[in-house]
């Protein structure tokens, strides 16, 4: 069994711009690479997890998603940094699907591909959907980042709230 850490992305991985689904508008938050590197050596598993009702909205396409998560799975290559498997979730929030964080399906379909420890994985998150997606699954440990969307951190349901993913190393030791 394998531990893992799941990321969202807009806010965690990359700066939070609303539906954002240009490389040239992409930017990587600061010591992301360095903090994904760091879980990597600690031997957990990266996996993005991430809703992106743009699609649903019309937006952008799936296409375009499909096109900007290459390059940038390209570019966590090019840093020595492996993501095991990227989910996303391409409906509204009044679709009543079951990937829409805080549902469980994205989790779910990781774990047809991957034995995992949930008790020893962690998901890290910039919105409350997030935490409680962790929670859902059964996942034992959640971080919320500041770095996203704002929030009102003594409603926050985290079991801890940093300013970004370079801030982990506080947290996360093993």
């Amino acid at each position: 069994m394998y531990k893992a850490v799941f990321l969202d992305r807009d806010g965690v991985v990359n700066i939070e711009k609303d539906y954002l689904y240009k490389i040239e508008d992409f930017e990587f938050v600061d010591g992301l690479f360095q903090s994904l590197k760091y879980l990597q050596e600690l031997g957990y598993k990266l996996f993005i997890i991430t809703n992106q009702s743009g699609i649903a909205r019309k937006y952008y396409t799936i296409d375009d998603f499909n096109q900007l998560t290459s390059w940038m799975l390209n570019e966590f290559e090019k840093n020595g940094i492996k993501i095991s498997q990227v989910e996303l979730c391409p409906h509204g929030p009044d679709d009543n699907c079951s990937c829409r964080k805080p549902k469980t399906a994205m989790i779910e379909n990781i774990l047809k591909n991957f034995p995992l420890d949930l008790e020893k994985s962690w998901l890290i998150g910039d919105k409350s959907s997030d935490i409680k997606c962790a929670r859902n699954s059964n996942i034992k440990n959640t971080i919320q980042v500041k770095s996203g969307h704002s929030f009102d951190e003594t409603k926050s349901e985290a079991d801890y709230i940093c300013n970004s993913i370079k801030d982990i190393k506080e947290i996360i030791k093993e």
